[in-house]
């Protein structure tokens, strides 16, 4: 089958596939590979009854997810890599990313190395919509001195609050520059930018749920998220003006709170920043969720 390039018309053959089972890591959602489009040329291909999504820069191609399928072949990922080894000049960048716990054994048994890459972290929902007890004090109180100290809105994003979101990233970006000077934090918040851009010009074809609040008429805080599974709802993006003290709580525990049929909230990973990771563990996950990449063992 010839090799396709990711639109939005592809949304029902993706959750065909990413539906035969249910996934905790963020990444196993269409919505969380369309956003990258504009960063990498995302193809897909169905081999050997497998959905296989491919993501390809200037550097390199790589297989963003498992092969997609009731159980994978060995010759389905053998076929996977030589694929990847027609693009990658260095084929020690062909891998296989996102992995869960339960398929590392299928894959360390084709001769695989399978090292953790990452985590997504997964908070009980009742938690954060709440903010109860000792262990979330320093959450409650910036929330109350919000609630306490601004008169704002709390709306239902549409299409025409868009411009306004993407003004409101680009401020922050500017914030979070200032603070930070690490050349890898830069990059993240400029691809930041590319995906929030490219999710909010397909918003209509995404199953995403935002919400924005206002302060005296202007959008200060965004947020959007999607269900992962039964249990499950992923938050994507949370963006806010940081010099409005308690905003980020608010909107944060306020979106916890509508997600009422769900059990479990996963703030995905922290892309490896240790200022992330702090504020992710201070929401008291009550579990990791590890992702692997498989490589060859020799390289």
């Amino acid at each position: 089958m010839r090799i396709h390039s990711l639109s939005a018309r592809d949304k029902s053959l993706f959750n065909k596939y990413l539906h035969l089972k249910e996934h905790e890591l963020s990444a196993y959602a269409f919505e969380n590979i369309y956003i990258w489009r504009n960063l990498f040329k995302i193809k897909w291909q169905v081999i050997e009854g497998c959905l296989c999504v491919f993501f390809q820069d200037k550097f390199r191609s790589f297989l963003y997810l498992p092969a997609l399928g009731e159980a994978p072949a060995a010759k389905t990922i053998t076929r996977v890599f030589e694929i990847m080894d027609r693009v990658n000049k260095n084929k020690e960048v062909s891998r296989v990313e996102n992995i869960e716990e339960r398929d590392v054994d299928f894959y360390r048994g084709m001769g695989l190395d399978c090292l953790i890459k990452s985590h997504d972290y997964l908070c009980l929902r009742q938690d954060l919509a709440d903010l109860a007890g000792n262990k979330f004090k320093s959450k409650r109180a910036p929330f109350n001195y919000f609630v306490k100290h601004y008169d704002f809105e709390y709306l239902v994003f549409s299409a025409r609050h868009t411009k306004e979101c993407i003004g409101l990233y680009k401020l922050w970006m500017q914030q979070r520059q200032a603070s930070s000077k690490d050349k890898l934090y830069q990059w993240m918040l400029e691809d930041g930018l590319n995906s929030l851009t490219t999710m909010l010009d397909g918003f209509r074809y995404l199953n995403l749920t935002g919400r924005i609040v206002k302060i005296n008429g202007k959008t200060k805080a965004f947020t959007f998220g999607f269900k992962l599974n039964t249990e499950t709802f992923c938050i994507l993006y949370e963006i806010t003006d940081l010099t409005i003290k308690g905003l980020a709580q608010f909107i944060f525990k306020s979106f916890c709170q509508e997600q009422k049929e769900f059990t479990y909230i996963n703030v995905m990973d922290d892309s490896g920043l240790e200022n992330l990771k702090r504020v992710k563990l201070s929401y008291k996950p009550v579990r990791l969720v590890a992702s692997y990449t498989a490589r060859r063992k020799d390289e």
